[in-house]
């Protein structure tokens, strides 16, 4: 069983920086496809970023520009820097685990993240 920890969420003011952090164990950062979600009430789960194995990243249209994805291996965290936040960007984030090889995922509690305008 995999487990994902969130943390770093909190309330921000618009314009400002958060810094997410998503602790699992052993070897799964360098393993599996490692990203964050987020969430609001009443939407879908929608990508944020992704890291594969090979160090590849993506981002969301939406966080392009003002987010870094990053993994510590050696603490088996990874991490979300957030930039520029804006109102839009108030939502639960959530840690994800992909399995490539079984076709599955784990996901961490989530860690709530509120903008203020």
């Amino acid at each position: 069983q995999v487990q994902l920890v969130e943390s770093g969420g909190g309330l921000v003011q618009s314009g400002g920086s958060l810094k997410l952090s998503c602790t699992t164990h052993r070897n799964i950062p360098s393993m599996y496809i490692m990203g964050w979600y987020r969430q609001v009430p009443g939407k879908q789960r929608e990508l944020v970023a992704r890291r594969t194995p090979d160090g590849s990243t993506h981002y969301a249209d939406s966080v392009n520009g003002r987010s870094t994805i990053s993994i510590d291996f050696a603490k088996s965290t990874l991490y979300l820097d957030l930039h520029q936040l804006k109102p839009e960007d108030t939502a639960d984030y959530y840690c994800n685990a992909h399995d490539s090889a079984l076709s599955r995922d784990y996901w961490g509690q989530g860690t709530q993240v509120i903008v203020s305008s």
